[in-house]
């Protein structure tokens, strides 16, 4: 090695303490002695372990392990007849953003080509603050109501007995909440192991409504296609990386926008009224379930580029908090049920993990300004109100509500009886995964065929019986087809 190839750490300044007192000597702690005990006076000593203890945050629940990059976002077709929002305003006005990738099911460290739905969640920092666009690599999910979210979740975690992954839990789930089959095709084809988080698509899964300043609106669907084209692994490749490289997607990011290749993706949305939602065969604000792109075809809106890496994967990318609850005027949520339990859950997590003012982090907060009454809370960073009133109304002045800003979105009628209205299973739970099979080449079919049936094996004959049904009500050759092999492997099934 040259003296080239050595970095360079002059002009870093002096190392210091935590608060600022230079450091004498980092290499040796203070003793009674040579061979005396450690003593508890040294400062710099105990503050370098303390903090050291205390470097774990909680990792998220979901989406623990992912990976982010700044771009920019700009418009390329002119939307503004939809919707009030500045930051669409216009053809050709850019918008920083920044993106983070994830799986879903694993922890920090587990493998990044594990087979399983990958989270694709966009920051966009607008001029009237931050829309956080959180969504998956696939259009639809496994559940509908958030009520069922923890027990789902569980099932993808580990056994309570034997911290251990669990065939049985998924597929006993499954069988039970057999709306799920749709995302669960998805996620034992090919699709389910995508070649990094360059080669695949983002959806915001969720119905969402773009509103004008009126207050009149459209619902939308958000498609983030990639410009690098689809590419996935098989599933023997997927296994092999997971030993050979498991930060695979990582590292491919990363070393992309280092090199000056910027991954990109083209947006568009999927637009009808509130009239034609009402009308739809399959129910829009159902998440298991997508709109037809013949019925409602995409529109382009513009272009995600990203283009810069995190300078600290802690500061940018770990404390990054993504909420669907964070938007903007001229966007708003739809009824979905699951949309809506996720705009209380997630800015809750966020406050979990990161604390009340989660928000006055650097990466979370908005370029616009930020002016409100709530004070105090672990780790302000602000000047929190200074001498200004911390309630509203007053009479000093301070920040008032805006005209601008009357909640157009929440103008929309709704009536019913309040009561457990629940999703009975029909047939039309049924069609749109057996649309799915049917588009699939041969040799995805097999995929899928031998990607669920290699997983099903794994769990008991009970569970393995109870799910088939359910298969077979898909598509009667595709339930056939995995009761072969899974009778190959048990003939007592």
């Amino acid at each position: 090695m040259s003296s080239t190839d050595i970095p360079l750490n002059s002009g870093l300044g002096a190392l210091t303490t935590g608060n600022g007192n230079p450091v004498a000597n980092n290499q040796t702690s203070q003793t009674a002695g040579y061979y005396g005990p450690v003593l508890i006076q040294d400062f710099h000593l105990i503050d370098k372990l303390a903090h050291f203890d205390r470097e774990r945050i909680p990792e998220r629940v979901v989406h623990a392990k992912g990976a982010g990059a700044h771009g920019y976002f700009e418009v390329t077709k002119d939307i503004s007849h939809l919707t009030c929002a500045k930051f669409l305003s216009e053809v050709g006005k850019r918008t920083p953003v920044f993106t983070r990738f994830s799986t879903v099911g694993g922890e920090l460290g587990s493998a990044d080509t594990a087979r399983d739905p990958r989270g694709f969640a966009v920051k966009f920092y607008t001029e009237e603050g931050n829309w956080d666009m959180v969504g998956n690599n696939t259009p639809v999910f496994f559940i509908r109501d958030p009520i069922k979210f923890p027990d789902f979740i569980h099932t993808q975690k580990r056994d309570p007995r034997t911290h251990l992954k669990n065939p049985d839990m998924q597929w006993d789930f499954w069988s039970h909440v057999p709306e799920a089959l749709h995302q669960v095709m998805i996620l034992f084809s090919n699709r389910g192991t995508p070649v990094g988080y360059r080669h695949m698509h983002g959806y915001s899964s969720h119905t969402l409504k773009l509103v004008k300043e009126d207050g009149s609106f459209h619902y939308v669907k958000w498609h983030f296609r990639t410009d690098q084209g689809i590419k996935n692994f098989k599933a023997s490749e997927a296994a092999q990386l997971e030993g050979a490289n498991p930060d695979f997607a990582t590292q491919d990011l990363m070393e992309a926008i280092e090199r000056g290749d910027h991954p990109s993706w083209t947006v568009y949305i999927q637009v009808f009224s509130e009239q034609e939602a009402m009308q739809m065969k399959y129910n829009p604000f159902d998440v298991t379930k997508v709109v037809s792109q013949k019925d409602f075809p995409l529109h382009e809106v513009g272009r995600m580029v990203l283009n810069r890496n995190p300078e600290n994967y802690f500061a940018e990318v770990e404390q990054a908090a993504f909420s669907p609850s964070h938007m903007v005027p001229g966007i708003a949520p739809s009824p979905d049920r699951m949309l809506q339990g996720r705009l209380f859950s997630y800015p809750d997590t966020h406050r979990h993990r990161l604390g009340a003012n989660y928000l006055q982090l650097p990466i979370n907060r908005p370029i616009s300004s930020v002016a409100n009454h709530q004070r105090d809370g672990p780790m302000c960073f602000t000047d929190n109100g200074g001498r200004r009133p911390n309630y509203e109304p007053n009479s000093f002045g301070g920040p008032a509500q805006s005209p601008r800003s009357q909640e157009i979105a929440a103008q929309f009628h709704v009536d019913g009886l309040v009561a457990r209205h629940t999703y009975g299973i029909t047939d039309e739970d049924f069609d749109q995964p057996r649309a799915l099979y049917r588009l699939l080449s041969a040799e995805e079919q097999q995929d899928l065929v031998d990607n669920i049936a290699g997983n099903i094996a794994k769990a008991k004959l009970v569970f393995q019986r109870s799910i088939l049904p359910h298969l077979k009500r898909i598509d009667s050759e595709f339930g056939a087809r995995i009761e072969t092999i899974l009778k190959q492997a048990n003939p007592e099934l």
